[in-house]
């Protein structure tokens, strides 16, 4: 993230901006001058409120809206986490009592369960690829070329990992279940370290992961059912060693006699 040093006045004080309580007073203020009374709610409709929250990582911040949850980050103060709030979105952003019902929730398991989300002004793409993404089960991974197809467009690989780099809310919208094809983690909102620590707290074995990118393996069938699987698939956990058969791709599998697994679907667009 990149820091930029604040303007300083004639005097040696530095410049600041407006507090969260000056913005509430100015609204308030505002509302109160109307003629007649405001509607109810009409706060929440024009501002965000942001709340610390627990959850996988350390110094867990939010920004929700009267539309549902609209922005997270980690490791940042309040006011690195207002400017990187105020530099995407155009509205005041005001403390909460409390966190939305269903936030901590959603963070500690990993499933948003019905939890809104507020995801207007992305653009058609990048909200097909936040939808792609957060169907990846928890304790799974997908290339990135998976989430592109998936998203309806299969040439865009490089697009929807500058994508999943703009996920608004990462954690909720599980951009950390995206990797590399070749078993690298690949690049994260909040660091390759950090999005490895994640995954191993869901249980999936990097470690196999890269072992077998590196033997040129991205997909294992079992001889047994003849499906094909991504190797962090639940289906292909279930694989004893004795019928599990490692492939380079789909052509290579479906040349075998082999069909793509239903549940991780493996090379196939979102439409089949």
């Amino acid at each position: 993230m990149n820091h930029h040093t604040e303007p300083t006045t004639g005097t040696d004080a530095p410049a600041t901006g407006p507090t969260a309580s000056d913005l509430t007073s100015d609204l308030t203020s505002g509302l109160a001058g109307l003629a007649a009374d405001a509607p109810a709610g009409l706060l929440d409709r024009i501002a965000a409120r942001r709340v610390s929250v627990p959850g996988p990582l350390e110094d867990l911040q939010v920004a929700f809206t009267d539309h549902g949850v609209a922005f997270l980050r980690a490791g940042m103060d309040e006011p690195a986490f207002t400017a990187a709030f105020r530099a995407r979105f155009a509205r005041p952003l005001l403390p909460a009592d409390r966190p939305p019902a269903g936030l901590v929730p959603a963070l500690r398991t990993g499933r948003l369960a019905g939890l809104p989300l507020d995801l207007r002004g992305l653009t058609d793409f990048e909200a097909a690829v936040l939808r792609a993404t957060a169907t990846i089960p928890r304790g799974q991974t997908r290339p990135y070329a998976w989430v592109a197809r998936q998203a309806g467009s299969p040439r865009a690989v490089r697009a929807a990992g500058s994508a999943l780099g703009r996920n608004p809310v990462p954690l909720l919208i599980p951009c950390h279940r995206v990797t590399r094809s070749d078993g690298a983690v690949g690049d994260y909102v909040f660091g390759a370290e950090a999005k490895a620590r994640l995954l191993r707290a869901e249980n999936v074995d990097l470690d196999e992961a890269a072992a077998l990118a590196a033997r040129g393996i991205r997909l294992v069938g079992s001889d047994t059912t003849g499906v094909v699987c991504y190797p962090t698939c639940a289906d292909a956990r279930r694989i004893t060693p004795a019928h599990r058969h490692g492939f380079r791709g789909l052509p290579a599998a479906l040349a075998a006699g082999y069909r793509p697994c239903l549940h991780c679907r493996p090379g196939e667009p979102r439409s089949a």
